[in-house]
């Protein structure tokens, strides 16, 4: 089943408690324009490569302190990570759609909404994506400008200053270093998009499925759905990644969850004939994509991006995990969340040792969605075999998340 908006209504920005994950968006361009040069002939891998790199090199962006990589992206060790942001920005295209945040005092800014790490294992190859609420309150580092001025480093402020801080060329970087200094992890790629590109990319793809055990109805998006499962496309699409107020118990860190769901639907559409098996739709896609990227200069080469789908694409599902990073209550803003750095000690140094993640978090009524129970067991979308007790760990049942085998359904803000 299959719903439609009735009529555009505004996508709220919300205040306090924030924080996007339409990482979807931001996968699926990275992922189709590798798909399209893997999976089509010469003549569309060319015209993919040739808008590749027109594109994207013109507005590539500097990491700071990116170590020299070697040209196999299979010498990387332990891997690599790719960080994928996500700006609220008003776009003149879209701006009609955000209501009073495109007409007030803030106008103007431009924030990180969406920060998602995503870490890919040596072999055997694991994808870890690593949500982090924009009102993470953390340290941001030294970022320099797009003017060339030294912005100086703040002691403690919400990761979704973080782009801002470091201005329209160095908003990216800056977002790097702000998460590199948090995880400890080297980010070796990284990719930006707009709000606007979630609404093309989507239409792109054809919408991507979300089942809701409750119905939503957030008079501060405009969504309003019944239970059952849907294919969200467009500004609905974008309404279902931003709702805060329409699942769980209304939080940001429910927010997540809930647009966790939306990440692993995306996944599996991803690797399905759907989307691998139709040359029209990845080049509509990879087309679409590249109007809407701005990638790091490590990013912004056609064999690096081919290199990257070759060492995910035959990851089980089972392997691919999202995860919120772990959090507390700030002391100081019951409004704000500060790093849970014993449990997120835990999930990264499994993430470093390679160890399939299993995760003990049970949730509840207040969370952005519940698990649905399959009728049959899930077949894995690998051969290899099983890992051994060994291989995998059990995270602190603080750590939210599900595997891209673990089917979610949005726990809506009606029940019955």
């Amino acid at each position: 089943m299959s719903t439609s908006v009735k009529r555009r209504q505004p996508v709220a920005r919300h205040g306090q408690l924030r924080s996007p994950s339409a990482v979807g968006q931001l996968l699926k361009i990275i992922g189709v324009v590798l798909a399209v040069v893997l999976v089509s002939g010469v003549g569309v891998a060319a015209y993919v490569v040739g808008g590749f790199t027109s594109t994207v090199n013109a507005n590539a962006v500097e990491l700071e302190g990116t170590k020299e990589l070697p040209p196999d992206i299979g010498a990387y060790p332990g891997g690599f990570d790719i960080l994928l942001a996500g700006v609220d920005t008003c776009e003149e295209k879209y701006a009609h759609l955000f209501g009073e945040r495109c007409t007030g005092k803030d106008a103007g800014g431009t924030l990180n909404d969406v920060n998602l790490l995503v870490h890919v294992s040596a072999e055997p190859r694991r994808v870890t994506a690593v949500s982090f609420p924009r009102d993470l309150m953390l340290p941001i580092p030294e970022c320099v400008d797009s003017n060339g001025d030294t912005k100086p480093a703040m002691s403690k402020q919400a990761l979704n200053v973080a782009y801002e801080h470091g201005g329209e060329k160095g908003g990216l970087n800056c977002v790097a270093k702000t998460i590199s200094q948090l995880t400890g992890e080297d980010i070796e790629f990284a990719a930006k998009v707009t709000f606007g590109g979630v609404i093309e990319i989507t239409d792109a793809i054809g919408g991507v499925e979300v089942c809701l055990a409750n119905p939503i109805k957030d008079r501060y998006t405009g969504l309003d759905m019944e239970a059952g499962t849907h294919t969200i496309q467009g500004v609905q699409a974008l309404q279902f990644l931003r709702t805060r107020h329409g699942v769980g118990d209304g939080s940001d860190l429910g927010r997540i969850g809930n647009q966790q769901q939306y990440m692993s639907s995306l996944a599996r559409k991803m690797i399905s004939s759907e989307v691998l098996g139709n040359v029209p739709v990845m080049l509509k896609l990879a087309d679409t994509g590249l109007s809407n990227l701005e990638a790091s200069t490590s990013l912004a080469d056609p064999m690096k991006i081919v290199q990257i789908a070759l060492a995910v694409k035959s990851v089980p599902f089972e392997d691919i995990v999202f995860v919120q990073y772990p959090t507390m209550e700030d002391p100081y803003d019951a409004n704000k969340v500060v790093p849970d750095e014993s449990a997120a000690t835990v999930l990264w140094d499994a993430i470093k040792a390679n160890k399939q993640l299993q995760i003990t978090h049970q949730n509840t009524e207040n969370e952005g969605v519940v698990v649905q129970e399959p009728e049959t067991p899930a077949p894995t979308a690998s051969a290899t075999a099983a890992p051994t007790p060994d291989d995998v760990v059990a995270l602190p049942d603080t750590i939210k998340g599900n595997s891209a085998a673990v089917q979610t359904c949005s726990n809506g803000n009606v029940r019955g």
